[in-house]
């Protein structure tokens, strides 16, 4: 595997220092680390704060497989969605969410430094070839077509659910058809975007109305497509749908659809993938893998292991 030039020798100056300059991944809070916190955050709209990384040590062996040089990276990270993923805290600048911990947790088992800069979800991606980020953190779904040019590191399993207003009709959808005449509202660049689209003919070769795909960069705007009677359902990660539904009026969650393991996403080619394999499975192997789950309400997407770049899950 090639080893991307901007990864050699990156060097970034003591985290205290570029904290003003670029946000950096800290996901640290004031709840106790033995707190039920997926249990508190099904009970009110509080952002989890548990502390959940500071204390993991490095790892020698994991850290020993990443190139020599590397002390540092940067990060593409989509913001402003609701938790489980990427979003502010109250004081407007610290960055919250189960990926930012786990970017964060193995950053420490490597004895690295990480700093991020913002962009939309379907920009960061296409970013990993330019090299301007080393990797991209923003619950990326493995799916065949994104593995013809990026090289992804698991560490949950999530996938492809529903949710629509709580007055809907609508019931479990098994298959697409059912969405025929309907306009779904989704997130742009997404797997369930490429996945509506790649199958709106199952509705004309049934002789049906195709139905309509909107899509939004922002969560806020998807709900309130939905809530303002702009679109009859929303298609969305099965946790963060999990998540909005138990904190909004009104909507419900149908099902999940398509389960997908979800990775670091990297450049093909990349060298960093097996330090940050060995990381994931070391907390996987510590417990701290665990208790980040059970932080975010997440348990149900545990993986055994990490992997690198495994095929598409194609079984729902």
């Amino acid at each position: 595997m090639r080893m991307p030039s901007r990864v050699r020798n990156r060097h970034f100056l003591p985290f205290a220092l570029i904290t003003s300059a670029t946000l950096l991944l800290t996901a640290c809070g004031s709840g106790s680390s033995g707190t039920d916190t997926a249990e508190v955050a099904a009970q009110s709209d509080a952002i989890p704060t548990t502390d959940v990384v500071s204390s993991i040590p490095k790892d020698e062996k994991a850290a020993a497989l990443l190139p020599p040089g590397v002390s540092g990276l940067t990060v593409g990270l989509s913001v402003g969605g609701t938790p489980p993923g990427t979003s502010f805290l109250d004081d407007g600048k610290t960055l919250a969410g189960q990926d930012v911990d786990f970017t964060n947790a193995v950053a420490k088992v490597l004895g690295i430094e990480v700093r991020t800069e913002q962009a939309s979800f379907e920009a960061i991606l296409p970013a990993l070839d330019s090299g301007k980020y080393d990797l991209g953190v923003s619950n990326f779904g493995v799916t065949t077509e994104r593995l013809k040019t990026i090289d992804f590191v698991t560490y949950i399993n999530d996938g492809q659910g529903f949710a629509t207003r709580e007055d809907s009709k609508l019931s479990e959808v098994t298959d697409l058809r059912r969405l025929c005449g309907l306009t779904i509202a989704t997130g742009a660049g997404t797997t369930f975007e490429a996945t509506l689209e790649e199958n709106k003919h199952l509705c004309t070769d049934a002789g049906e109305k195709a139905y309509t795909v909107q899509t939004y960069s922002e969560q806020g705007a998807i709900w309130s497509s939905l809530q303002q009677g702009r679109s009859d359902i929303v298609m969305s990660t099965i946790n963060g749908l999990r998540y909005a539904v138990a904190h909004q009026k009104g909507v419900k969650f149908l099902n999940e659809f398509h389960r997908l393991d979800v990775g670091f996403a990297f450049d093909k080619g990349t060298e960093l993938a097996p330090a940050f394999q060995a990381a994931v499975n070391r907390l996987i192997e510590d417990g701290t893998y665990a208790r980040i789950l059970k932080k975010w309400g997440t348990t149900d997407s545990a993986i055994a292991k990490s992997e690198i770049s495994p095929p598409e899950v194609t079984t729902p």
